[in-house]
């Protein structure tokens, strides 16, 4: 058995994939106990511990200021940005890059547009955003959905349009219009690509919600990382990094098992 061709089976994988994690994990927990054992006091690579003490309170306490759940009032807050920013980019994602794709003199015309949007780091504009928008959700949403709208849009466009050839002329010659082939022949397979595009979107999306956060905002994951570390919570600020790792992770496998669900065909052997 050669090492290109030796393919793992599930239990496998997920041992293989589960190894490096726990030897990560091994490592800050001596790397920790080495730094304590000299400074007690240490807030640099805190104890497991003394997390589950801070995030405990967090999780389980309501805050005497506002009265809420402040780790999960944080998650709701982030998620619920999260999702309208991937929801409108991939709407957009879908609309824009089908023409685009599937219509050479819309792509002549719109595609030089698009590039140009593309290329522009989305941090630049924040404060455009923050100016034009104010500091309330508006902003936050626009940056996750200038951020990663240009990219999906090329990303599909191109895909439609380096579909074979054959398949348009055989639509033309079977009756259909310029539009049959849009719904018909680019549509379907733009789906499968509309998934993978969004999954590659994911971190670039956090990136941005948790900058917005960051800057100008009064909960969410991103304000509250932002707001323990001038008291170096490491305590607070791993678990929470973490979380929003597991969160991302989560995400990805979703939309990897539901585009197989729904386009096996379109992932073959992979299925």
């Amino acid at each position: 058995m050669r090492w290109v061709t030796a393919v793992p089976g599930r239990r496998g994988a997920f041992l293989l994939g589960a190894a490096p994690l726990l030897v990560l994990a091994l490592g800050y927990v001596i790397a920790s106990a080495a730094r304590h054992s000299g400074n007690a006091a240490d807030k640099i690579l805190p104890l497991p511990s003394a997390m589950v003490s801070a995030m405990a309170g967090l999780v389980f306490e309501q805050d005497r200021l506002s009265g809420q759940y402040l780790f999960w009032a944080d998650t709701l807050a982030s998620l619920g940005r999260l999702a309208a920013g991937l929801g409108i980019a991939t709407l957009s994602a879908l609309l824009v890059g089908l023409v685009l794709g599937a219509l050479p003199r819309v792509r002549a015309t719109l595609g030089p547009l698009v590039t140009a949007i593309a290329v522009i780091p989305p941090i630049a504009l924040l404060p455009i955003l923050f100016i034009t928008f104010g500091l309330g959700e508006t902003a936050k949403v626009a940056l996750i959905v200038i951020g990663i709208a240009p990219f999906m849009i090329r990303d599909l466009a191109g895909h439609i349009a380096a579909l074979p050839r054959e398949q348009v002329i055989k639509a033309l010659t079977l009756g259909a219009n310029s539009w049959g082939v849009v719904l018909r022949v680019a549509l379907p397979q733009a789906l499968p690509r509309l998934f993978e595009g969004l999954r590659l979107s994911l971190g670039p999306a956090w990136v941005f919600l948790i900058s917005a956060e960051a800057i100008a905002a009064d909960v969410g994951l991103g304000y509250r990382i932002f707001l323990v570390r001038r008291y170096l919570a490491m305590d607070v600020i791993i678990p929470y990094v973490a979380w929003i790792a597991l969160l991302a992770v989560a995400m990805d496998l979703a939309l990897s098992r539901s585009s197989r669900r729904l386009f096996g065909w379109a992932h073959g052997a992979a299925r």
